[in-house]
């Protein structure tokens, strides 16, 4: 597979060892002391440790920061601020999968922005008072799911509520994007899975929300599209065009989901906050739930998808069964009681669903006592 470059939004350098172009890029841009900032999973793996050490070995001060939880909180991106303040850090790489980078994108924020860090939440308009510079940022994905690596914006939720804010701004795309599909091949099956019904959920909700962009609505088809054709072999039988098709896939979704999500991610939204739950698995697992829930009105949609997908039965039905069909044999449980959930839950993830940022671009309004029924429906 040879590397090639394209951009949108902004400059991505895509094939597999392309990793190999940091140093040089680094160097030519007069880049002397990165912060680097991952999770600690990645941050004990092999291919982390020899960019660290391929780095070293050509001069660069390298600061290293993992400290963060699986939902990423406010207190760490003010503990990463303070790393590259001690590193005396001159650029942030960030590396791994959405928690990892939406980190690094709010260490970006905060390092010239140092107010209180929800003052620039998006959601009450703070994306006005990003008004001064940020340090060069660069992304490099290690999963195929959120999609961060091409993105403007980072949910951080608040350490005591777990409430999810949105920090946004166009100054936080990344300048250069290093997309290796070999970095994602040594992510375990379930992980691979989960992350990739992140990305298939990122596109449905894009081509489903109600604002207008077509622009977005061909990129989510053609997001589907790949993941169809590339998850089960993701998971089971990883090679460099299955991983580099998931890779494409979640960058689409990214790109796709400026048009807006919908209720899926608001369902799957107080999973994470009040159960920790992993955000790609509380997305797969409501998926064909919240698709359910869309169908009727917009069954036009529906048909376009199922040719995406590849789905004999081009109709809404069609697609929740391909879906169901899915996660069974991705290994992903089809109940939320499959991941912890309880009844005692239920009235509280209600609460939060109905508080969530995302479903008011859903196409259709979702009520209070929907997102109940849905919890019921799912458990």
């Amino acid at each position: 597979m040879s590397i090639s470059q394209f951009n949108f939004p902004t400059t991505i350098r895509f094939g597999a060892g392309v990793i190999a172009e940091l140093p040089a890029y680094l160097g030519n841009n007069n880049l002397k002391r990165p912060l680097i900032s991952t999770d600690p999973v990645i941050a004990g793996l092999g291919f982390f440790k020899q960019i660290v050490a391929d780095l070293t070995a050509k001069g660069f001060a390298i600061t290293v920061f993992h400290d963060i939880h699986k939902n990423p909180v406010k207190s760490d991106v003010y503990n990463g601020a303070d790393a590259y303040d001690q590193g005396n850090c001159d650029c942030i790489i960030g590396i791994g999968g959405g928690a990892a980078i939406d980190v690094a994108r709010a260490i970006l924020l905060r390092i010239n922005h140092r107010e209180d860090l929800f003052k620039y939440d998006d959601l009450i308009g703070g994306d006005v008072f990003v008004t001064n510079e940020v340090p060069p940022f660069i992304t490099i994905p290690t999963t195929s799911g959120t999609g961060s690596e091409v993105g403007r914006s980072a949910i951080i939720a608040d350490d005591e509520t777990h409430q999810k804010k949105i920090l946004f701004s166009p100054k936080l795309l990344a300048k250069i994007v290093f997309a290796d599909p070999m970095l994602t091949m040594d992510l375990p099956p379930f992980i691979t899975a989960a992350t990739g019904m992140d990305a298939l959920t990122h596109n449905m909700e894009a081509f489903l929300a109600k604002n207008f962009h077509p622009l977005c609505d061909g990129i989510a088809l053609e997001g589907m599209r790949l993941i169809a054709q590339s998850i089960e072999d993701a998971v089971k039988n990883p090679n460099v065009e299955s991983r580099s098709n998931m890779l494409l896939a979640s960058m689409m979704g990214a790109i796709a989901f400026q048009k807006g999500l919908g209720v899926v991610h608001s369902l799957a939204h107080p999973l994470s906050s009040l159960l920790d739950t992993h955000h790609g698995l509380a997305n797969a697992v409501n998926l064909p739930y919240g698709m359910q829930y869309n169908i009727a009105g917009f069954e036009d949609r529906f048909v376009r998808m199922a040719k995406a997908l590849g789905v004999k039965n081009e109709t809404g039905e069609g697609v929740v069964e391909y879906l169901f069909d899915l996660n069974d044999r991705l290994g992903i449980p089809k109940t939320l009681s499959g991941i912890g959930v309880k009844e005692e839950h239920i009235e509280i993830l209600a609460d939060l669903a109905f508080a969530d940022f995302a479903h008011p671009n859903n196409p259709k309004p979702v009520s209070r006592d929907d997102f109940k029924m849905l919890y019921t429906t799912a458990l």
